[in-house]
């Protein structure tokens, strides 16, 4: 791994990592139907062990203070919102993870929402992978304020520079993101040179 004391270090290795794993340049058409030279799936480093201990902390840094919890729409926060709450936990902060369905649930209580619910008013930051065009964080955004939580922040790994920042803006939501396509496509660059 590397020095834990340096959180640039991690940072470096990350942007490292999002690069070689995450990134490819070529044509794409990406879920919101637009084209794009530009591919980037960061499944690859979330869902690996190493790769989510330095994704974690580092979306635990973005996270508003008073927050009680993480939620993310299913499948990209997944192991997002999970790693978050267990950083926190590590830090001896109390954060809960909420994963938010993409519909109802067929069955029983017909829930959109799986985990520990915190009381409505409460303060929930979501979590996304990558943020396009921002439909997707801000369905997860939807869902948890008509359960009645307050969400004013979403933190990303990647933010394509696409429009998701003004869409977010538009829903009354600060998008902060670990890094921009620009910053993951130059080293990607660097990186095969």
């Amino acid at each position: 791994m590397t020095d834990r004391s340096d959180p640039s270090m991690d940072r470096d290795v990350l942007l490292d990592r999002l690069a070689r794993e995450a990134y490819r340049f070529g044509h794409f058409t990406l879920a919101s139907g637009r084209s794009s030279d530009h591919y980037v799936n960061c499944k690859p480093v979330a869902l690996s062990g190493t790769g989510l201990a330095l994704l974690s902390p580092a979306m635990l840094a973005l996270v508003e203070a008073d927050a009680v919890a993480v939620g993310g729409l299913t499948l990209g926060a997944d192991p997002l919102v999970s790693g978050v709450a267990m950083a926190a936990a590590h830090q001896g902060r109390a954060l809960d993870a909420l994963i938010v369905r993409k519909q109802a649930k067929g069955h029983g209580t017909g829930a959109w929402l799986e985990g520990p619910l915190p009381q409505p008013g409460a303060r929930v930051t979501v979590l996304e992978d990558v943020v396009t065009t921002g439909g997707s964080s801000i369905k997860a955004v939807q869902q948890l304020r008509e359960a009645g939580y307050t969400v004013k922040r979403v933190v990303t790994i990647v933010d394509r520079e696409e429009g998701g920042s003004a869409a977010m803006a538009a829903a009354d939501l600060e998008l902060v993101s670990l890094f921009k396509l620009s910053d993951v496509a130059t080293r990607a660059q660097e990186l095969s040179a």
